[in-house]
């Protein structure tokens, strides 16, 4: 039907046609694919939920006299020095060890920061306490240095995400007889209730499930300024058992993101702490999905009851845990899930308010002339299976 260099086009011509996914899943409704394809151009998608695997890279600028600096803490969290001699990568679920304040005080008021934390007040322009030891050697004599930075301060500040946009995941509850502090958050026990983190129907890689229109190279919303698509993510597992509409049962796909952080906006970048169990990072990523033809519509028109989820028992400490089967994002999204005959309560942990905002603030930026889409240099693979380590005789 169209191209993407003939949606750049109209996209610099300010005549370019943009629906949120939800409006586009309503425009389906009321007139059928075919109409809504020849109306549309692009369909933009969000999330706002925590990724964990985040993190960014820093470079300080070296000082004098030079350092290569291989311990480093920013406000008391480590950051990997184990590259170039003031490159840093603060990883978002890094916790913090002391209060790095420098001012002597036992870090109590700071226990629940981490490393998502140090990168949200960067971006928000705010001071960070910073602490590094150096390997001494002939050309870079320093020892140690400790400074305050700010993002305006340092030279490179990008996030670089291996694992981001899970394509689905779990719903976790507790089938036992104490409290879990899991990274979906605090489950209670005897299935008191229910949490799940994906926003269905919003989700970008729900609505492009083979990913045909994501790929190495795509342009994307991160974190309020413009990112891309990398590779794929950690844990990609593409091979996920499917539904007849392609869409994953749970886990499936994944991808690595890459964007200037010195652009973004601490609205759609938080740092988090989930009790019990440590920092993470809220972030909001979008992804445009061009209509090139209907099958795209037919995608984008999934609905919530078209949507799983397995049921997941995080009482049973192991890598393949029980399920109670697989239920629908509309009855997770109904506030109840039948679980063994019991009603649980359920909520997630994105936010499904800002996943909305994200897809609004895209759409925006697009019909601004602001944001036009990317050709994928090479696309995901399709054919990555999942590898468990398990103990292996020698």
């Amino acid at each position: 039907m169209r191209t993407i260099a003939e949606i750049n086009d109209k996209i610099d011509r300010h005549q370019v046609r943009v629906l949120t996914v939800e409006e586009l899943k309503a425009r389906v409704a009321e007139v059928g694919v075919a109409q809504t394809a020849q109306e549309v151009d692009v369909v933009t998608t969000g999330t706002f939920e925590p990724m964990e695997s985040s993190g960014a890279i820093l470079n300080l600028g070296q000082t004098d006299p030079p350092i290569k600096i291989r311990q480093c803490w920013m406000d008391g969290v480590a950051a990997y020095a184990g590259f170039g001699a003031v490159d840093l990568y603060v990883g978002a679920s890094q916790m913090v060890e002391y209060s790095g304040m420098g001012d002597g005080s036992d870090g109590e008021e700071s226990r629940d920061r981490g490393g998502g934390h140090v990168i949200e007040d960067l971006i928000a322009g705010k001071s960070v306490h910073l602490r590094a030891i150096g390997q001494v050697t002939d050309c870079y004599p320093r020892a140690s240095f400790e400074a305050t930075i700010t993002r305006d301060t340092i030279n490179q500040f990008y996030l670089f995400n291996p694992r981001n946009l899970y394509q689905n995941f779990i719903v976790g509850v507790n089938g036992g007889d104490r409290p879990l502090f899991t990274y979906l958050g605090s489950l209670q026990p005897r299935l008191a209730n229910a949490v799940y983190s994906n926003p269905g129907a919003l989700s970008p890689l729900l609505n492009d499930p083979d990913l045909q229109l994501v790929g190495i190279g795509t342009r994307i919303f991160l974190g309020g300024a413009i990112g891309y698509v990398t590779w794929e993510g950690t844990q990609h597992f593409p091979l996920q058992k499917r539904l007849p509409n392609r869409t994953p049962i749970g886990p499936a796909a994944t991808l690595a993101l890459i964007g200037d952080a010195k652009q973004m906006d601490a609205r759609w970048v938080r740092g988090c702490y989930l009790k019990g169990y440590g920092s993470s990072l809220m972030l909001g990523v979008g992804v445009p999905l061009p209509v090139l033809s209907e099958e795209v519509v037919v995608h984008c028109a999934v609905q919530d009851k078209d949507l799983v989820a397995p049921i997941v028992d995080f009482s049973i400490p192991r890598r393949v845990r029980p399920t109670f089967g697989l239920v629908s994002y509309a009855q997770l999204k109904s506030g109840r899930v039948a679980i063994d005959g019991k009603s649980v309560r359920v909520a997630p942990l994105a936010s499904l308010y800002l996943s909305r905002q994200v897809a609004i603030e895209l759409k925006h930026w697009i019909e601004a002339g602001t944001f036009t889409l990317s050709e994928a240099v090479a696309p995901i693979p399709h054919d990555r299976a999942f590898i468990p380590q398990d103990l292996r005789g020698s």
